[in-house]
């Protein structure tokens, strides 16, 4: 199995798709009981929402489960939210709370899955920013996730529609962050909110140094935008994600020109 994917595009957005992998190895498969096996929390149909909507954009793909190791928390074991409920590096329950393995995963597991799956995915994502930023003098990561609108284990009530997480604005330059954020508000067909209850995970807090040059940007979405239900088997819904994705389309147009402009000094 191939860890990662890689699409180098022209432009200066890099489009992370960390969580819609769906690869297990028989070791680990073998391991996962019936709740695991349903890869439930997978951020379902993400590289088809996106497909096309910016043909220069890089694309860095996680072809594992996240059930298998989560590229988007600390490798070290960091938690992305103290004191509240959340899923860790190597995810022992779904978002629900319930557990997928048949035995307790050891520290010799973990490492070696750190060194097979998580290690490779972000030497692919450090090397397109790189590449992105020396061919631009900047780039932007646009990190792509999807969850389903109701979790009580995770958040109370339902889940905005659009969430826009930057780090409380540390990941990006304000104005990355307020391109989409006004795109999201000048329509209303979709609720949204900037760095509520997804501010952004390992990799915009790790990656977003936009004093550097490298601007981090989330793009939590609650599934009901797209999906025609929230349970397997997470069908797509072609008439709702095509509205969607009109959107995201635009919010990929102006971040990108703010980008732009912000290099040029357009906009301090």
């Amino acid at each position: 199995m191939t860890p990662v994917y890689v699409s180098e595009g022209r432009g200066p957005i890099i489009l992370a798709q960390p969580h819609s992998g769906m690869d297990v190895p028989e070791n680990i498969l073998a391991n996962l009981n019936e709740t695991g096996r349903r890869l439930l929390d997978t951020d379902w149909h993400i590289p088809r929402l996106y497909d096309g909507l910016l043909p220069e954009a890089s694309i860095v793909r996680a072809n594992f489960s996240r059930y298998v190791i989560d590229p988007n928390r600390d490798p070290a074991g960091g938690s992305l939210y103290p004191g509240q409920n959340t899923t860790s590096l190597v995810p022992e329950t779904t978002f629900d709370g319930v557990p997928i393995w048949k035995t307790p995963l050891t520290d010799e597991d973990i490492a070696d899955r750190l060194a097979r799956f998580h290690v490779p995915y972000h030497d692919a994502l450090r090397a397109e920013i790189n590449r992105v930023k020396a061919a631009h003098g900047f780039a932007i990561l646009y990190d792509c996730h999807s969850i389903r609108s109701t979790i009580p284990h995770l958040f109370d009530g339902r889940l905005p529609d659009l969430n826009i997480g930057t780090n409380d604005g540390a990941s990006c330059h304000v104005g990355i962050q307020n391109a989409a954020r006004d795109v999201c508000a000048r329509q209303d067909i979709f609720n949204f909110v900037v760095n509520g209850r997804f501010k952004g995970g390992w990799t915009t807090r790790h990656y977003g140094q936009p004093q550097a040059g490298v601007h981090a940007i989330q793009m939590e979405i609650a599934q009901c935008a797209y999906l025609s239900q929230e349970v397997p088997p997470f069908t797509y819904d072609v008439k709702r994600a095509e509205t969607l994705r009109r959107l995201l389309g635009e919010i990929l147009g102006a971040i990108g020109a703010e980008g732009k402009n912000i290099k040029s000094g357009g906009n301090p």
